[in-house]
C-alpha cells in the first residue's frame, strides 16, 4: 500500500498537476503505512 501511494505521489510531482499542495498527503499516508507494516512485523517476530 506504501509502495502505491509513494508511486502516485511521485507521479503527480513530475506531471506537475498536484491540485495545490494535495499531493504531498500521498507522501504523509505512504511513510505512515510504512512505519505501520514495519511496527507489525516487528512485534509478530517479538522485536518490538
Amino acid at each position: 500500500m506504501g509502495i502505491i501511494l509513494m508511486v502516485l505521489w511521485v507521479m503527480g510531482l513530475i506531471t506537475g498537476s498536484t491540485e495545490g499542495q494535495w499531493v504531498h498527503l500521498l507522501l504523509v499516508f505512504s511513510v505512515v503505512a510504512f512505519v505501520l507494516a514495519v511496527a507489525s512485523v516487528g512485534r509478530r517476530r517479538g522485536l518490538a
